[in-house]
């Protein structure tokens, strides 16, 4: 099995080990104006879930076309049953974001104009150093796709014809013409990646792509600071996902939170 070698890196890191710096970085400068990802693992590859499934299960790259193109017509034919108002048979990306938002693996990887809500999703449940990946969506590039112009996967035909295939290393962002509460509640968008063999900053190590991508390293020495922040700033699972599953699921920090005093610790806060 060949050995696909690790292109040059050419993005900016940083490692960050206070929220302070945080939000100096990010409040100022090129990135005041980026789009972010927040993981809580700051070794993960940028990859999607689709890829990372396909990979992990050992499915056959020559089937990934096909296969990805069978769950979307499987995910359409059944799921008109639990829908009032289903998207336009032909509106692939709609269906994507829909199955996105339920669970399924797709090439969508979500992103969001908040870095707020990207370092929520970077601190609230690691054990390690967390990571916000910021990407500048004025500078993706899409000429290496078939024709110089942007590849939209929203109009009629476009997803199967320049993104299933899997043929051409290219990212376009941005979100469908119907947003669902959550992507509003996230101020999320999506970047669809050309290829799903590649991480997306693979794809972004051109040296031409330098003031493309950064990568926000969170140590966990930030955590602390940085969720109590972020929950009084009433960025919590509660309102990112509002519904009953993310009311349950932000009970888990609501175990470490208390106004009164400091639950780790036992110290009192002065009144």
């Amino acid at each position: 099995m060949a050995v696909r070698k690790r292109a040059r890196r050419s993005y900016r890191v940083f490692r960050l080990a206070t929220w302070e710096a945080f939000l100096n970085l990010i409040t100022r400068p090129p990135y005041s104006h980026w789009a972010f990802r927040g993981e809580r693992d700051e070794r993960w590859p940028l990859y999607s879930s689709l890829s990372r499934y396909l990979q992990n299960f050992g499915v056959a790259p020559a089937a990934w076309p096909e296969q990805e193109g069978r769950i979307l017509r499987i995910f359409k034919r059944k799921a008109h049953q639990f829908l009032d108002k289903p998207p336009d048979p032909d509106d692939d990306f709609q269906w994507l974001a829909l199955m996105q938002h339920h669970g399924a693996p797709t090439r969508l990887i979500d992103f969001t104009w908040s870095p707020y809500v990207a370092a929520f999703f970077a601190l609230e449940r690691t054990l390690a150093d967390g990571v916000v990946w910021a990407m500048n969506p004025a500078r993706i590039d899409s000429s290496r796709a078939p024709k110089p112009v942007r590849m939209d996967p929203r109009p009629k035909g476009n997803f199967r014809r320049y993104f299933l295939k899997g043929n051409h290393r290219f990212i376009w962002m941005g979100e469908p013409h119907t947003m669902n509460r959550r992507l509003i509640a996230q101020s999320g968008t999506f970047a669809v990646p050309g290829v799903l063999d590649v991480p997306i900053e693979e794809m972004l190590s051109d040296k031409d792509q330098e003031n493309i991508l950064a990568k926000i390293v969170l140590t966990n020495a930030v955590r602390e600071v940085g969720m109590r922040e972020l929950y009084r700033m009433n960025i919590t699972f509660a309102t990112l996902f509002p519904d009953l599953d993310g009311l349950a699921k932000s009970m888990g920090y609501e175990l470490e939170f208390h106004w009164g005093y400091n639950p780790r610790t036992m110290e009192r806060y002065h009144t």
